[in-house]
């Protein structure tokens, strides 16, 4: 029977040794100490989801493999490098989440997926996405939030049912221009890089519903009152000099936010208060690995 602590001190306490125990334990191969870390999963479960985040697994339990009806495999928060050939057998797959891992480059058996539509890699060590990336035509969401990326990998510009891109916490400088082939994109992420200019070809994706550029050092925003599609832009945290344009309806998260259609002289503003809110923002991230 699990005895709850009386007091979260002690819960907290109690936490951190069950993690430290499962950190020793992942370094012995036997079977008894696999199981510990596996728990009960000699089965296929009903729900045809396997969650084994935060196991501090160094390698993948083969037996999972056999689960051919799988749709759903969690490994975050892990200590996994890489995977198996044998994963291919999942061909069923949906969902894959490999985030908080430490892998540096995405395992070649992940892009036979071919029904994966939401691939988790945020928080690993990834400089770059192999071109068989673009074998997983029924991709729609992509999350690749805190890597190593010095540029967008082109490869994500065929996915072409691409829906949603977390590509936040990289260092980012630009995007290519092959992403306005995405026409089913309609939410990127871009907090936290390194930009300098408000992406150009974002001007062209009129479908695009919310752009998130906090966090960067933009100081010009160029008019993005000809985006039909757009409702949402977050662009908070960047030395601009002036607020995006945007058409009637569309929430804008910033300096000026509120000011429309031109920002007041600097004179006329007094003291401002900044604010630290956002709509809509991805899941809280860890900090990135060092690369």
């Amino acid at each position: 029977m699990l005895r709850v602590p009386h007091d979260s001190g002690g819960f907290q306490r109690s936490f951190s040794m069950g993690n430290t125990l499962r950190a020793v334990i992942a370094f012995i191969p036997s079977d008894g100490c696999q199981k510990y870390l596996l728990g009960n999963l000699e089965e296929m479960p009903v729900d045809r989801m396997v969650d084994l985040s935060g196991r501090q697994l160094r390698r993948f339990p083969l037996h999972v493999c056999s689960f051919r009806e799988l749709v759903k495999l969690y490994l975050s928060d892990n200590n996994l490098h890489q995977l198996p050939p044998e994963l291919e057998q999942l061909q069923n797959l949906q969902i894959l989440a490999l985030d908080f891992n430490n892998f540096k480059a995405l395992p070649p058996v992940v892009c036979t997926l071919r029904q994966l539509c939401i691939l988790y890699l945020g928080n690993n060590r990834l400089c770059d996405l192999p071109q068989e990336l673009s074998l997983l035509q029924n991709l729609k969401t992509l999350w690749l939030e805190s890597n190593c990326l010095h540029h967008l990998p082109e490869v994500v510009c065929e996915l072409s049912l691409l829906k949603t891109l977390h590509a936040g916490s990289n260092a980012l400088r630009t995007l290519p221009a092959q992403l306005c082939d995405l026409q089913e994109l309609r939410t990127i992420w871009l907090s936290s890089n390194l930009l300098a200019d408000f992406p150009p070809v974002l001007l062209h994706m009129p479908f695009l519903e919310v752009i998130d550029v906090d966090r960067n050092t933009i100081r010009s925003f160029p008019s993005l009152a000809h985006l039909p599609g757009l409702k949402l832009v977050i662009y908070d945290h960047n030395p601009c000099r002036n607020a995006p344009k945007v058409a009637k309806g569309v929430r804008r998260v910033g300096r000026w936010a509120e000011e429309t259609p031109e920002p007041r002289k600097r004179s006329e503003l007094g003291r401002e208060e900044e604010t630290d809110s956002k709509e809509l923002p991805p899941p809280a991230e860890k900090q990135p690995q060092a690369c």
